[in-house]
């Protein structure tokens, strides 16, 4: 009795997994029960493969399940044109991971927020960051002090084996600390008071306290268990608190605590007399609007923790990506020393000198252009994109999918098809390039997502690249270290690892 009564509660258990729960949403493959596609992704190369067999099998829209969590992936440009651009509000949420709790404190940030929260937010770090300069020739002038600062590094070392990625890395963080804080990390003495003790220290140790901060994500979310535990709550519940929730604790302690002093810093400077004075950075804005809106009886939308999660976001969005690409670029370059050939031989006849290159030389690179491209294509950031939630029920390729459902735009999977990307594995900057020689704009390249919610830190993300790398080898020839060059094995969890390697250096004027 007890062997028919189990093998009947098996069986059905077996057809819910197997037929019911997947037979209103888009076919896909056939998840395992409890996991459901997660384990699929975890061997290398991280889930690229996976999605593009998947593409090819079941078409441009399938169905992926995160434990037992259904989540519609959409993988042709046509249907995330359909989708993601045409019908974008429809789009605007994200999935909310219980985690967040975790090592945010909430839904808060722009990454991890939702409705008027995720609006606001998002509008006004724009519209600060636009009025620091982003786009214009301020924010170019302090991209390229930073510029000279590398030149300075790398000129003291230049014929001597040198760690290339510490250097960029220090300087991509010193941009964006100027916009959220209003200062460079330089060797400058700094003091602070704390019960009754002074402690002395440069911003340098600022920096590298802030960017322990910002290299333990990865390696914290890149264990296994970890990221079961992220995605499946069952996960969550048996594993000890000492080996799940304890360390998401930890950074959250460790990065509020860093980014709070730094607020308080900024707010024991501020003349709150004067509210409608010109803001020097982010922080100083944020207060400034929350000061405004305490007067005003509303202290929910602008509070501490809030802002706090801001930093953090425009943190990892300024120096996390650009740093990694940058990386990878300077990685490519001693894999194929005739692309570097090549992009001498353009900077020899548009430039020609040791001069700074600005912005208004961008058009004048195609070739730059196309090789900068082709890095953010190749190492395609982002194996599994953002998941989304719809915001009302809709219809994709003919199944209803309810409100608050999975939905992702998967740009990895755009930027390695085959149809856009012939031999998509290879390294060609010329796919790039026109029949003229000139740059050639492919809309499927697609590194900074789609739709609303797109890469809060495109615009600056975009003016760093160009400027640090085409200004990097207009000055310099590099050349392997004894080591060799860096692999290209990609490495990740949520997002593929820098490169760290060394080379040599040669002044080229």
């Amino acid at each position: 009795m007890f062997v028919i009564l189990f093998l009947t509660v098996f069986t059905v258990y077996l057809g819910y997994e197997l037929y019911w729960k997947r037979k209103n949403f888009p076919p896909g493959p056939c998840p395992v029960p409890i996991f459901g596609n997660l384990l699929s992704i975890n061997s290398p190369p991280p889930g690229y493969e996976a999605f593009e067999k998947w593409t090819k099998k079941y078409g441009d829209v399938y169905t992926f399940w995160i434990g037992n969590t259904p989540h519609i992936m959409i993988n042709t440009w046509d249907k995330i044109k359909e989708t993601f651009i045409r019908d974008a509000d429809t789009y605007t949420n994200k999935v909310q991971l219980p985690a967040t709790e975790l090592f945010r404190g909430g839904p808060y940030g722009v990454i991890d927020s939702n409705g008027a929260m995720w609006r606001d937010h998002r509008r006004f770090a724009l519209s600060s960051l636009r009025d620091f300069g982003l786009g214009k020739n301020l924010m170019q002038e302090k991209i390229l002090l930073e510029v000279q600062d590398v030149f300075a590094k790398f000129d003291a070392s230049e014929g001597t084996e040198i760690e290339i990625p510490p250097i960029f890395d220090n300087a991509i963080a010193s941009v964006i600390n100027q916009l959220l804080f209003g200062y460079r990390f330089d060797k400058v003495l700094i003091n602070y008071l704390i019960c009754s003790f002074y402690i002395f220290q440069t911003k340098q140790d600022e920096f590298k306290a802030l960017k322990r901060i910002i290299d333990a994500p990865p390696e914290l979310f890149g264990k296994l268990h970890m990221f079961l535990a992220m995605n499946i709550p069952i996960f969550a519940k048996i594993l000890p608190t000492s080996i799940y929730e304890a360390p998401l604790k930890d950074f959250r302690d460790t990065a509020f605590g860093f980014f709070k002093n730094q607020i308080e810093k900024h707010r024991d400077e501020i003349d709150f007399e004067d509210l409608d004075s010109e803001s020097s950075d982010y922080v100083e804005t944020y207060l400034k609007e929350q000061r405004k809106r305490k007067l005003e009886g509303e202290t929910e939308t602008f509070s501490d923790i809030q802002l706090a999660n801001m930093c953090m976001d425009l943190w990892f969005a300024g120096l996390g990506t650009t740093t990694n690409t940058t990386t990878w670029a300077i990685s490519y370059i001693l894999h194929f020393p005739k692309v570097q050939q090549k992009i001498h031989e353009e900077l020899d006849r548009v430039i020609g000198s040791d001069r700074l290159i600005t912005t208004a030389d961008k058009n004048d690179l195609p070739f730059m252009n196309a090789y900068i491209n082709e890095t953010q294509r190749c190492v395609n950031l982002v194996p599994l994109n953002l998941q989304h939630a719809t915001t009302r029920d809709t219809v994709i390729n003919g199944y209803r999918i309810p409100k608050g459902t999975g939905v992702v735009a998967q740009i990895s999977t755009i930027m390695n098809d085959e149809k856009t990307f012939p031999d998509h594995n290879t390294f060609n900057p010329d796919r790039f390039i026109d029949e003229n020689g000139k740059l050639k704009k492919v809309e499927q390249l697609v590194p900074f997502s789609v739709g609303k919610r797109l890469c809060l830190g495109e615009g600056l993300a975009r003016m760093e690249l160009f400027l640090f790398i085409s200004n990097f080898l207009n000055r310099y020839e590099i050349s392997p270290s004894k080591e060799g060059p860096p692999s290209l094995e990609k490495k990740c969890a949520t997002m593929v690892e820098p490169r760290i390697f060394s080379g040599i250096l040669k002044k080229r004027r």
